[in-house]
């Protein structure tokens, strides 16, 4: 009985002690057992003992390898039986670049082969994937969710950038959701659609149809995809809402070894460029895997410009496209034209590596060319764009690249580029790109020829120009010339792309030979130094000077936002002799003492055009010309110039006060007001007022002059001594002694008068006298005229009224009236004079001497043995 009894007991243990051995040792035979399922070359590993709770058993690790290759990876599965079985997952990973390794022939015939023997095999079960990742697309990783029947599976998949629903009842699977998020800012691309599977899940459903909508980022803006099959023949049509015109028409067969589009059609009306083609595709040995299927195509792009038609074709072929390592030969050839601008290919290429990160490599005699017209006025003769050689990856552009530019534009200029570099991984932002460029042109606005030269590079998000040589032969335009303008860096110029902290700076100089103007002006050699610092070149400030040898320097200051140039210049306190070298020569002027400052704010724009505004200031100055010193100069010009108008006087009219004009009629105290608009218009008139000169010993003022001008103004003269003025003309044979007053009404915008019924009068008495000789003459010569000459050898006169007038041709006409006591030889009479005188005042002006030259030119020129040069002095400079 001890016996039974322990066989009993040993039989008990053993159904107690199995589940727990199959449990504790599933890390051992689990792999095995699933062999005899899974297809050769692939096995199940577990790295961590599985362990059993009361109600569930845990998997925290389970991989799935074909070969050395991962290809599904589990984390924390948990088995438990509710109501049926349920599995939940922390996290799977599938590697789909591992189907690549699984040997040709790799099933095991213990497996099951049909939809159905698999669908038996399924438990009532639900299975819950917190997250499902595949590795090349990360970002579209998600939670799954199933419910699992013999009879019918029901899937969700939930994730940021994709949602679907889907069911599976016998061989129809009928996908009532799929949501993808192609874009942030656009809706996702729905999908809806019925499918009939094959009864051997080896292959494509044998028949379906699916719509699918779809919102695009440009026009048409929505589009609606459809896809539709039988057996081995379907279609993919692709239709913009409200064209009846499909955009892609795609009629596709499918045989057990050839899949194969055939006269497929393609179209993009949009964006003003219009587009068009074919596109034909064939892939052999299909059912092998994209490893080993042969794939060849073509596909064409036709397009439509101001340039007539062109047509550019692709051909791709035979060739492999692979996981691990592609062999794509490929070829671009033909034209394309868009607008006025035509392009022309010829790029043999190659094509290889892994599929999810390939290679094209463009092969010897691999060129890009353009020509045409960018905008009306700009010609391109020719663009050359080599690319034998370079090499374009996920990571960027490898490789030298080159380009030739030869253009021309009517009114500007031709010019031709050259650009040479190597690129190492480059993309926008990442990588390294040097380059080199040189070149040379015409600027025909100014009559020059440039050449230009330099080196840079771009080194992941940092552009920088390292080296720059621009020269022109001369700058003419105008009166202006400018010889031999160089610039050049002075510090390279740097931009830090960061999206963080941009920052763009540099510094430059431009330098010039001599400027010279037509009217005999010359600015000496003159140097401009300027630097930038900012966010990136659409928003910098810049600061710098400009000086011309001993003129300067002019400070500048300002910033650039991409549409606008605002700045400030400041030109500090000078001597204003330093300006003697814009003094032209034939004016025969020497600047001698006082002062000079200005300070303007500029802006430039596109619409806008050039703005400034600002002030001058001269002070204490002092000129000396052959006839005349100007002394005690101050002189203030605030101004504003914007649309070609100068507007004279802004917060206060332009103001000059002169103290003194030596010349043959010394002036002093001179003053004038200057407030309005040049050109000046009915709308905005320019104003000339409060002028007042004293000479002559008296006073001449002018109330206002405006302009255009409507009336007269008025020059008035008041206590004007004519023994002065008689002395001043060197005129020795007549002698006038006294004062005049008079009233001038000035023209300056007549067809006719430059002064109309003008007037003369003396306030007190008037004395003249002839010269005795001049007289005695007179009176031989011609008896009759005898008496009334001896009248007027001395006369007093107490009355005079005198009218003229001056047209613009310089002919003055003068009616005088006279009355006065004539005394000779101790007698008296009473004399009334007429008079009346025409002559050309402006060729009588040319035939007056006004006095000596000689003490005013020693007084610029003679220099005392010995003696210190003085600032100014022509002798000295001459010397130097």
């Amino acid at each position: 009985m001890k016996g039974k009894y322990r066989a009993v007991i040993a039989f008990a243990l053993l159904l107690i002690l199995l589940p727990l051995t199959l449990v504790f040792t599933v890390g051992y035979w689990l792999p095995w057992f699933a062999g005899i399922w899974l297809p050769q070359g692939t096995r199940i590993a577990l790295e961590q003992r599985p362990r059993l709770s009361r109600h569930a058993v845990i998997l925290p690790d389970l991989r799935y390898l074909a070969g050395d290759c991962e290809l599904a990876k589990v984390k924390n599965a948990t088995l438990t039986h509710p109501s049926r079985w349920r599995l939940d997952v922390d996290a799977l990973t599938l590697n789909p670049a591992c189907f690549s390794t699984l040997p040709a022939e790799n099933e095991n015939p213990a497996a099951p082969r049909t939809l159905a023997e698999w669908q038996s095999m399924l438990p009532m079960s639900w299975v819950t994937i917190k997250k499902l990742t595949l590795t090349p697309w990360a970002q579209y990783a998600g939670a799954l969710e199933a419910s699992l029947t013999p009879q019918a599976q029901r899937l969700r998949f939930s994730g940021e950038q994709i949602e679907t629903e889907a069911q599976l009842q016998g061989q129809t699977l009928r996908i009532t959701k799929l949501n993808l998020k192609v874009a942030d800012t656009q809706a996702p691309v729905t999908l809806a659609g019925d499918f009939t599977l094959p009864l051997v899940p080896d292959g494509l459903p044998t028949q379906g149809h699916t719509v699918a909508r779809l919102t695009l980022p440009f026009a048409p803006g929505e589009a609606q995809a459809e896809l539709a099959w039988q057996d081995n023949r379907g279609q993919l049509l692709i239709s913009a809402a409200g064209d009846p015109d499909p955009l892609l028409d795609l009629p596709w067969t499918l045989t057990s070894q050839t899949f194969m589009l055939s006269d497929g059609r393609w179209r993009w009306p949009y964006q003003g460029f219009p587009l068009s083609g074919r596109v034909a595709l064939k892939a052999e040995n299909w059912r092998a895997g994209l490893e080993r299927a042969q794939i060849s195509g073509r596909v064409n792009v036709v397009t439509e410009g101001a340039a007539g038609k062109g047509n550019a074709v692709m051909t791709f072929g035979p060739g492999r496209l692979s996981m691990t390592q592609s062999d794509m030969p490929l070829r671009i050839n033909g034209e394309a034209k868009q607008d006025a601008m035509v392009f022309y290919a010829m790029l043999p290429a190659q094509l290889s590596g892994p599929l999810l990160a390939p290679q094209l490599r463009f092969q010897p005699g691999a060129l890009l060319r353009s020509r045409g017209r960018v905008i009306d006025s700009l010609n391109i003769d020719e663009i050359r764009w080599p690319l034998a050689g370079v090499k374009l990856t996920p990571q960027g552009v490898d490789g030298r690249l080159q380009a030739i530019l030869r253009a021309h534009e009517q009114t500007m200029g031709e010019m031709t580029l050259h650009m040479d570099g190597r690129a190492e991984n480059f993309l926008p932002d990442a990588g390294l790109w040097r380059w080199r460029y040189w070149g040379d042109g015409s600027f025909i606005p100014m009559q020059a020829r440039w050449k230009v030269a330099g080196r840079g590079e771009w080194r992941d998000s940092a552009i920088e120009l390292t080296e720059l040589a621009t020269g022109f032969d001369k700058l003419q335009y105008g009166a202006m010339s400018m010889s031999q303008p160089r610039l050049r860096l002075t510090s390279p110029v740097r931009w830090e792309r960061d999206a963080i902290a941009p920052d763009f700076r540099g510094a430059l100089q431009l330098d010039a030979d001599k400027t010279t103007f037509s009217g005999g002006s010359v600015l000496p050699p003159s140097t401009l130094v300027f630097s930038v610092k900012g966010r990136d070149p659409t928003a910098f400030q810049f600061k710098g000077d400009l000086r011309a040898q001993a003129i300067g320097p002019v400070r500048v200051n300002g910033r650039w936002d991409g549409e606008r140039l605002r700045g400030q210049a400041w030109w500090p306190a000078q001597p204003l002799a330093v300006f003697q070298p814009l003094i032209p020569a034939d004016w025969k002027m020497a600047l001698r003492d006082g002062q000079f400052y200005a300070q303007v704010a500029f802006s430039a724009a596109a619409e806008q055009g050039f703005e400034a505004g600002g002030h001058g200031v001269v002070k204490n100055g002092s000129a000396w010309t052959t006839d005349n010193k100007i002394n005690d100069v101050d002189f203030v010009l605030p101004f504003r110039y914007s649309n070609a108008v100068w507007q004279l006087g802004t917060r206060g009219p332009v103001r000059l006060r002169i103290g003194e004009i030596e010349s043959q009629v010394t002036a002093r105290n001179i003053s004038a007001s200057l407030q309005g608009n040049y050109p000046w218009s009915e709308a905005q008139p320019l104003l000339l007022s409060n002028v007042s000169v004293e000479m002559l010993g008296g006073q001449i003022s002018l109330q206002q002059l405006r302009m255009p001008q409507h009336d007269a103004a008025l020059l008035r003269l008041h206590n004007l001594s004519a023994s002065e003025f008689i002395t001043a003309t060197n005129v020795k044979q007549v002698a006038l002694s006294g004062a005049v007053n008079g009233a001038l009404p000035l023209w300056l915008e007549n067809p006719q008068w430059i002064i109309k019924d003008g007037w003369l009068t003396n306030p007190g008495p008037l004395t003249l006298r002839l010269d005795k000789e001049m007289a005695d003459a007179m009176a031989k010569d011609n008896v009759a005229a005898g008496a009334a000459i001896n009248w007027l050898r001395y006369m007093e006169v107490s009355r005079s009224w005198t009218r003229l007038t001056l047209d613009n041709l310089g002919q003055l006409t003068m009616s005088a009236e006279l009355q006065g006591t004539s005394r000779i030889d101790g007698k008296s009479n009473t004399v009334r004079l007429n008079y009346h005188h025409q002559e050309n005042l402006f060729t009588l002006w040319r035939s007056l001497r006004f006095g000596d030259n000689l003490q005013t030119w020693l007084e610029q020129h003679a220099q005392l043995p010995g003696a210190p040069c003085k600032s100014g002095n022509a002798v000295c400079e001459e010397e130097k």
